[in-house]
C-alpha cells in the first residue's frame, strides 16, 4: 500500500464505519468512448474498480458491500451489449472465486435472478456456494434488479399473505415490510456512493437508501480506485447523520 493510501486508510475511525455500502457503478461506457473505444471495452476495464472496491471494503472492515451491476432497464441496450455483459459476468465470476476466497467474501445477489441466461444463473450459483461460508465481508451484487420492481414483488407477497390469512393489515409496519424485500437479510446501506457525475439513484434501493449518505463522484467507474473509497469512507464519517432529529439531540445522546 503507498504512503497516501494507507494515510487515508489511517484516517478512517473503526468504530464510526458503516456497516453497509452501497455503489452505482456508472460510466463504463462513456469511459471507453472517450478513448474511442467500444462500450463493452470500459465494462471490461471496471473489473479492476470492481475488484479495488470489494478488497478495500474488506481490509477496512466493512460488512457488506452491494454493487449495481445490472437494472432491469439496462435489458433495453443494444442485443449485442447485453449479450457480452453476461458472458463478462459469467468469465468474471469463474476468475474473481480465489480473490473473495483470499478474502474471506461471501458472494450473494438480489434481483429478478431467473431472468438472467441459465449460464449466467448456474455461474452465479456456483459462485454463491463456493463462498457461503466465508464471514469478512458480503458482497450483494444486484442483477436485473430495480427498486420499483423489488417493492412490487413485496407487496403482492404482502397482499398473498393477507390472502391466506397469514397476515393481517394491521400487522404490517416498517420492520414487516422490510422482511418481504431481497435484502431483508442485511442492514440498509448508510453510505451509497455513485461515479460518472449523475446525480441521482436510478431506481436503486429506493426503499433502503432512505436515510442513506449520498456521495457522487465525477470519475467514471473504470478509474474508481480504494483511494476514492477511503475518501468517501472518511467524508461520510465527517458528516451529522440526524434521522430527522436535531443537531442538540444528537449532540446530547
Amino acid at each position: 500500500m503507498n504512503n497516501s493510501l494507507e494515510d487515508l486508510r489511517n484516517k478512517i475511525i473503526p468504530s464510526k464505519l458503516p456497516k453497509h455500502v452501497a455503489v452505482i457503478m456508472d460510466g463504463n461506457g462513456r469511459w471507453a468512448k472517450g478513448r474511442g473505444l467500444s462500450r463493452i471495452f470500459g465494462h471490461k476495464n471496471a473489473i479492476t474498480a470492481v475488484r479495488e472496491t470489494v478488497e478495500g471494503c474488506a481490509e477496512v472492515g466493512i460488512k457488506y458491500l452491494t454493487l449495481y451491476a445490472f437494472s432491469t432497464e439496462n435489458w433495453n441496450r443494444p442485443k449485442f451489449e447485453v449479450n457480452a455483459l453476461m458472458e463478462l459476468l459469467v468469465s468474471t465470476l469463474n476468475k474473481e472465486i480465489k480473490t473473495l476466497k483470499d478474502n474471506d467474501i461471501r458472494l450473494q445477489a438480489i434481483g429478478d435472478l431467473k431472468s438472467l441466461p441459465k449460464k449466467c444463473f448456474d455461474e452465479l450459483q456456483v459462485a454463491i456456494d463456493k463462498t457461503k461460508n466465508h464471514k469478512k465481508t458480503t458482497l450483494i451484487l444486484a442483477l436485473s434488479y430495480s427498486a420499483k420492481w423489488e417493492i412490487l414483488e413485496a407487496t403482492k407477497k404482502v397482499a398473498n399473505d393477507i390472502k391466506n390469512g397469514q397476515l393481517t393489515t394491521d400487522e404490517i409496519d416498517e420492520a414487516i415490510f422490510s422482511s418481504y424485500l431481497s435484502t431483508k437479510d442485511y442492514p440498509d446501506p448508510e453510505l451509497m456512493i455513485r461515479t460518472s457525475g449523475e446525480y441521482r439513484i436510478s431506481n436503486f434501493l429506493l426503499w433502503q437508501l432512505a436515510y442513506s449518505e449520498l456521495k457522487f463522484l465525477d470519475k467514471f467507474w473504470p478509474d474508481f480506485r480504494k483511494e476514492d473509497l477511503f475518501k468517501a469512507i472518511i467524508e461520510f464519517q465527517s458528516r451529522e447523520r440526524r434521522f430527522g432529529k436535531t443537531s442538540e439531540q444528537i449532540a446530547s445522546k
